[in-house]
């Protein structure tokens, strides 16, 4: 019965249109009145699933990324890759995904992606005779990867929830994912504009013209050197990294490419402060959820379920697979992994398959989920920058998912992909 009213209230709330943090929010307040738990207990639950010490370096992390935006670091990515690659056909598609590759090592999420790169590079193919749903079906698509190269918000999440990997394992383990699937992505991307006559390729830049965008740019290239760097070298924690991210790109916003205002420092806190609020309330929500779910057995009645349908590792983990790119059509990563993590996580555990792989690969199902309707967030971010319709969006953006699907795959049943870095630099699998 408890199962029924909690899984049921949330389902029956989402089909309303209720927004995702809600419907688990008022699911948790439904399955506690079930259960007789008196709702004074919400708030202590609320807050334990934020009050953690890792999960600081999430807000610190957005601000870093707001405060690059202002900074003018997307623009300076974007010409130094441009006169890398923008002179061969479809170049300036590579440029896109190259410089989301490179900002997602910056911001960690994936709509900051979008949105920082989508403003100049939706217009800039558009004039070059790209089509602009094309265009923008790109952008919203490579901003995806903003949550799978570290640092990434997901991974920081997964980590606090998982409990037997450290954030910087979950980190250096996204590197060759990430890059992966950016390649993809590229490869897609000049598939798709191969018999294109209306894309114009741009004239060859001299290389005087390439190192004077390089030198612009060093101080964007310099950074994710700094925090990953500082990471494994011991030299400071993720979270402790974040802070370190905010200070660097506060230095190079106001005194390096002098592009950041002090009178602009408040509207930055501001967006960043907003962004990170709204994250923590669905992390509060979802915890809240995730509470109920486990006290109530809920979870390992439905982990039982899942077993009883298969132990092979290989039906189990592509049915894991089509659950999480399911979640990801409805829901954000944060709330996906409340949800789903306290279900699938003794699953993983029992077939003695790498927590490491399984964090990426279910952060990689909801990067692809940003990009897949209804509820793709990276799909209404980019539609509002090219001020196109989500039918219009939607048509163009099925080579990307398809590409992205074959990159799942081939990590999901290749995880060797995932773990040999970490492995490589000595970190605790």
């Amino acid at each position: 019965m408890t199962t029924l009213i909690l899984i049921g209230t949330f389902f029956a709330l989402l089909i309303l249109r209720v927004p995702v943090a809600a419907s688990m929010g008022l699911a948790a307040v439904a399955g506690m009145t079930s259960l007789g738990f008196k709702l004074s207990v919400l708030p202590t639950v609320f807050y334990a699933a934020i009050a953690k010490y890792t999960l600081l370096a999430i807000p610190f992390f957005i601000l870093a990324g707001v405060i690059m935006d202002y900074a003018g670091i997307s623009s300076r990515l974007i010409d130094f890759a441009n006169s890398c690659v923008g002179h061969r056909k479809g170049g300036l598609a590579v440029v896109t995904v190259v410089v989301a590759c490179f900002f997602a090592a910056i911001s960690g999420s994936g709509p900051a992606t979008v949105a920082a790169i989508g403003g100049v590079l939706i217009p800039a193919m558009a004039d070059k005779g790209y089509n602009k749903n094309f265009a923008t079906a790109l952008v919203a698509s490579s901003g995806g990867i903003g949550m799978i190269i570290p640092p990434s918000i997901p991974f920081i999440i997964y980590a606090m929830l998982a409990g037997e990997v450290s954030v910087g394992t979950m980190f250096i383990a996204g590197i060759v994912p990430g890059l992966l699937f950016g390649l993809a992505f590229s490869l897609a991307a000049l598939a798709c504009l191969r018999r294109d006559e209306n894309v114009i390729a741009q004239p060859k830049q001299s290389w005087g013209q390439r190192w004077r965008t390089f030198r612009a740019a060093i101080w964007a290239l310099l950074m994710p050197i700094i925090i990953l760097g500082g990471i494994y070298g011991g030299i400071f924690t993720p979270t402790e990294a974040a802070g370190v991210a905010v200070v660097y790109g506060l230095f190079v916003g106001l005194f390096v490419y002098r592009e950041i205002k002090l009178r602009q420092l408040w509207n930055i806190f501001v967006e960043a402060s907003v962004s990170s609020a709204v994250i923590m309330f669905i992390m509060g929500c979802a915890g809240a959820f995730t509470w109920i779910l486990t006290t109530s057995g809920v979870a390992k009645q439905l982990t039982g379920d899942l077993l009883a349908i298969t132990h092979d590792q290989t039906l189990m983990l592509l049915l894991i697979t089509v659950i999480f790119l399911i979640a990801g059509c409805f829901m954000d990563s944060a709330s996906g992994f409340y949800l789903l993590m306290p279900i699938l996580l003794p699953i993983i555990k029992e077939m003695n398959y790498s927590l490491v792989a399984f964090g990426v690969i279910a952060t990689a199902n909801f990067a692809l989920g940003q990009v897949t309707p209804p509820v793709g967030s990276n799909l209404f971010v980019a539609c509002n920058i090219a001020k196109i319709s989500m039918k219009d969006l939607v048509s163009r953006v099925w080579p990307f998912l398809i590409a992205g699907i074959i990159c799942l795959l081939l990590i999901t049943y290749v995880p060797w992909l995932i773990t040999f870095l970490p492995a490589a630099v000595g970190m605790k699998m």
